[in-house]
């Protein structure tokens, strides 16, 4: 397994440093804001404009790369970023704050598109399901852990900002020395959105609504954390539990899935998301709180990938990388309104509205969940593709789904026949 990763070991590294200085910006911008006066729909909207720029930066990042090559674009894409956390330190105003939270997400998309284009280009065929497996570890483990990096705030304002931008920097240097030869970065393949509603509704809806839930958790959860009584260093810990959570439960629903009909699970899992969300609305405290936020990160982190995989279930093969490539994008669209919704409920009903947003959303995905049950037939068990767990990042990351077609036959595929 090891020698599988080794050729890629320089951008594993890269990007768990750059995640560990990144990762935790989100959290730390919320804070400041409110603590400055900031009100919730002012912070949600400065979320909304991280999501906004990986969206952006999604679709347009692939052009600079074709342009200066790799490396190139990966240092520009990583002192931008690194510069752009120090500007933070310099001035406060939410204005200001928000252009830079959408230069921020173009950025982060710049440099996961540089990584994962990359390791997709590195990868073996039989390879691919270790180095994506890494690939998750190194960006969630870096993100979680980064969250830690909220308690030097009590040192001073600057210092977690200069920290950010350390570590970001020093993401750079795996990359710049590598000895692996940078690839050339292909156009993929595209998948009309009507064909996908039309092959899966509840697939495609559920990777958007997946989209609103996180984005509206990862702008607005520190908010709520503080609001309910939480301190730095405890809000730190609860960031870090419900990412670790996420992680933890993914790899055991999907193998449920694979043995049961997928959409049961997804209702199972959206009912289960539904009760946790109702559960933290009414803000509990110590480590019940603790437990509730990893279970609503288990939960709710297996769902975009579970609704990958029901969509590749009513697909050709020669479709899934860019139905895929579609869905992420949908995810990062829902993501960027998921803050501005999420905020309007907390105005009005206090912390608890992050997570009755949440629940409501949930609400909206099971009642369709359970219609679609009800009206459509399921996929036969031995049509079922197998669970892939999968970034919620950019659509290059569905190149490294070993599932997938063969990245030489991606070119020439045509998505619409059939």
């Amino acid at each position: 397994m090891f020698a599988m990763i080794l050729p890629v070991r320089s951008l594993l590294v890269a990007i768990f440093v750059m995640m560990a200085g990144s990762g935790f910006l989100s959290t730390l911008i919320g804070l400041r804001l409110e603590r400055a006066g900031s009100g919730t729909m002012v912070i949600g909207l400065v979320a909304t404009a991280y999501f906004a720029g990986l969206v952006i930066g999604a679709m347009r990042a692939g052009e600079v790369l074709r342009r200066v090559g790799h490396i190139r674009a990966f240092a520009a894409f990583v002192a931008l970023l690194s510069a752009s956390t120090l500007t933070y330190a310099l001035f406060q105003h939410p204005l200001l704050w928000g252009m830079l939270r959408l230069i921020d997400g173009l950025c982060v998309a710049g440099v996961f598109i540089c990584v994962e284009s990359w390791l997709n280009d590195r990868a073996a065929s039989r390879a691919r399901g270790t180095i994506l497996a890494w690939y998750m570890v190194a960006l969630y483990s870096g993100q979680a852990l980064g969250q830690l990096l909220l308690r030097t705030s009590n040192t001073a304002p600057h210092i977690p900002f200069e920290l950010a931008s350390i570590l970001i920097t020093l993401a750079i240097i795996p990359v710049c020395l590598t000895r692996s030869a940078a690839p050339t970065l292909e156009g993929a393949a595209s998948l009309p959105l009507r064909r996908l509603f039309a092959a899966s509704p509840l697939g495609v809806s559920g990777a958007g609504m997946t989209g609103l839930i996180l984005g509206a958790f990862y702008g607005l959860a520190a908010i709520y954390a503080r609001r309910i009584g939480l301190g730095l260093a405890d809000t730190a810990t609860f960031m870090m539990i419900v990412i670790l959570g996420g992680v933890a439960l993914q790899w055991p629903l999907g193998r449920l899935s694979d043995r049961y009909d997928r959409r049961r699970i997804i209702i199972a899992c959206v009912a289960a998301t539904l009760a946790v969300s109702l559960a933290l609305g009414t803000a509990p405290s110590g480590s019940l709180l603790l437990v509730l936020g990893a279970g609503f990160g288990g939960l709710s982190f297996a769902l975009y990938p579970l609704c990958v995989a029901f969509v590749n279930d009513r697909l050709l093969p020669s479709e899934r990388v860019a139905a895929s490539g579609q869905l992420v994008l949908l995810y990062s669209v829902g993501a960027a309104l998921g803050p501005i919704g999420a905020a309007a409920v907390m105005s009005l009903t206090g912390a608890g509205g992050l997570f009755l947003f949440i629940a409501a959303a949930a609400a909206a995905m099971l009642g369709f969940g359970l219609w679609r049950l009800a009206t459509t037939n399921s996929v036969p068990d031995d049509e079922q593709q197998d669970f892939q767990i999968l970034p919620r990042t950019t659509p290059v990351a569905a190149l490294l789904d070993p599932a997938g077609p063969s990245p030489s036959s991606i070119q020439s595929a045509d998505p619409t026949s059939r």
